[in-house]
């Protein structure tokens, strides 16, 4: 990358020194030149996050959201980021299922490249959630609840000793076969091109493995293939089975299961040579599965020993650096109700959630006191930690309702709880109707949750626009004035939520984007050089954040 951003804002040139944030926030001396970043009408303004009162509202402060990926390359995502506000969030790229592989082997490498850049940089990062139902170590977490290994005996099945029969009275599918004398013994002769289950009449357990074990012998090379209760078993040469001309008698033992659906037990020898095969003695059985589901007790003590180790790993990387976290991201579950009419929890038959082992009403009291323990232990303060509840669609009423009343469950049953990080998703629309509700909608739900008394924090802040049909106006298509209702509707939220949610429960908010997507959600549009051009809503940001 070429660019290097004035003003010593950005210093993007690979080598160079770590920058601060105090370099980052060098205005003094600031001359335009044809940088696609300072462009009229924006070159003038400074920082975002210096336009913030910081007397006046002494707990409000400003996040981005971006990737641990695009921070870690120290370009032009974190330059921005890091320049513009006061803490950094990673989304899910700091999450255990980003970390911890299937063997339970913890990759915080660059992790610790992030926290180490931020402690130098003098600036802060907001915790992505300790636990969730999503973006999870699952692979993990199965291995550790799988089924658990344990002694058993073998079975004995059937066994079949054609030395003691006379005639063979037993399934010929095709061709022939019979009891002869043979090699000084009867046994049963299965001529060339014949098929003949050769022992059945039993059984089968769908679960087990069977171990199948016989003795042939032949004058002239033979091959034959063998089936297993409807399953063909392959055998070492080219998939068949074969007995030399004039050898000893040869022991072949298989082990097969039977074919789904099939319960009848038998074993089928397909003779395929213009040679016959004697059987000897054919016997079968099996060992049960040597798994036995762990009870929910084992599960309990080893899901709790997973938490345990994923936050001591976390939060020994962590070295106190990191003071603020989601701890549970995303618990509601708005398609099931408790009897009281509040949204269940979500609750898996397929996966492990952590609610499920802990119970719902414990969930977040374990999880806190895990992570609490661990932060401790390496060095954090409990006094500087805070934990919020993150979760998405609060403008429902009804979802607000009921995290309130989990929120009070887990306060009552000893979490730490400080905050909710109430995730948002705005739209402004040019229908004057619905943008009415869409604000009546945000007003709503930002008094609910300043009367919780919790610390209030709002997370990805991103507005989409869409014209008077509905329809999304896309960064490519929208207009200098549509851009303009757009940045104004961003500082309505600012200011509603600076004025709203009283001082001492300000936490912040997070952009979700810093330039714009497909969408114009963006502090920063792109231009056709791929250069990020700031955008009405810079603008509004900053005046918003200024008061006026």
């Amino acid at each position: 990358m070429n660019k290097i951003f004035r003003n010593s804002l950005f210093v993007l040139v690979a080598g160079v020194a770590v920058i601060s944030c105090a370099d980052y926030n060098v205005t003094d001396d600031f001359s335009a030149e044809p940088d696609p970043s300072f462009v009229e009408p924006y070159k003038d303004l400074a920082p975002v996050k210096t336009y913030i009162d910081r007397n006046k509202y002494p707990n409000m402060s400003l996040g981005a959201t971006l990737k641990v990926t695009d921070f870690n390359k120290q370009e032009l995502a974190h330059a921005a980021a890091v320049t513009n506000f006061d803490n950094l969030a990673f989304g899910t790229t700091l999450m255990s299922g980003a970390i911890v592989s299937s063997k339970g082997v913890m990759n915080f490498l660059e992790m610790k490249d992030l926290l180490d850049h931020v402690e130098e940089i003098g600036c802060e990062v907001f915790g992505s959630p300790i636990v969730a139902n999503a973006y999870q170590a699952d692979a993990w977490l199965n291995m550790l609840t799988a089924p658990i290994e344990v002694s058993v005996d073998y079975v004995e099945g059937k066994t079949v000793d054609f030395n003691t029969m006379t005639s063979f009275d037993g399934t010929i599918e095709d061709g022939k076969a019979s009891i002869v004398n043979y090699d000084n013994q009867n046994t049963l002769k299965i001529e060339a091109s014949s098929k003949v289950r050769i022992i059945e009449g039993f059984e089968v357990d769908p679960l087990a493995t069977y171990t199948i074990t016989f003795w042939a012998k032949a004058d002239k090379k033979a091959t034959f293939s063998v089936f297993f209760s409807g399953n063909e078993v392959e055998g070492p040469t080219s998939g068949k089975y074969t007995v030399d001309a004039g050898g000893n008698w040869k022991k072949f033992v298989i082990e097969s299961k039977a074919a789904e659906g099939e319960t009848e037990g038998y074993l089928r020898i397909e003779n395929t040579r213009a040679a016959a095969v004697y059987i000897q003695k054919v016997n079968v059985g099996y060992f049960p599965d040597n798994h036995r589901p762990q009870t929910v007790a084992e599960i309990k003590d080893t899901v709790n020993h997973a938490l345990n180790t994923w936050c001591d790993g976390l939060m020994k990387i962590n070295e106190g650096r990191i003071k603020s976290f989601d701890l549970i991201d995303e618990a509601l579950d708005v398609k099931v109700e408790l009897e009281n009419g509040m949204f269940d929890l979500k609750h898996s038959s397929e996966k492990i959630f952590w609610q499920d082992v802990f119970g719902s009403e414990n969930y977040a009291p374990v999880v806190s006191k895990a992570a609490s323990a661990a932060y401790q232990n390496h060095g954090g303060s409990l006094e500087d930690l805070k934990f919020f509840v993150s979760e998405s669609g609060l403008e429902n009423t009804k979802k607000m309702e009921s995290l309130i009343y989990w929120i009070n469950i887990w306060d009552a049953n000893g979490a730490k709880i400080d905050g909710i990080n109430a995730k948002l998703n705005l739209t402004y629309s040019e229908n004057e109707a619905n943008q009415e509700a869409n604000k009546a909608s945000l007003d709503k739900l930002l008094e609910e949750l300043a009367s919780t008394g919790k610390l209030i924090r709002l997370s990805n802040f991103d507005i989409k626009y869409q014209d008077a049909a509905g329809v999304n106006v896309t960064a490519n298509e929208i207009k200098a004035g549509q851009r303009q209702k757009l940045a104004d509707y961003y500082g309505y939220v600012i200011k509603s939520y600076m004025t709203k949610i009283p001082h001492n429960q300000q936490a912040g908010i997070c952009k979700g984007n810093l330039a714009d997507t497909s969408d114009p959600v963006g502090l920063w549009a792109i231009d056709s050089n791929k250069d990020w051009v700031r955008t009405a809503t810079y603008k509004a940001f900053c005046d918003a954040l200024s008061g006026n």
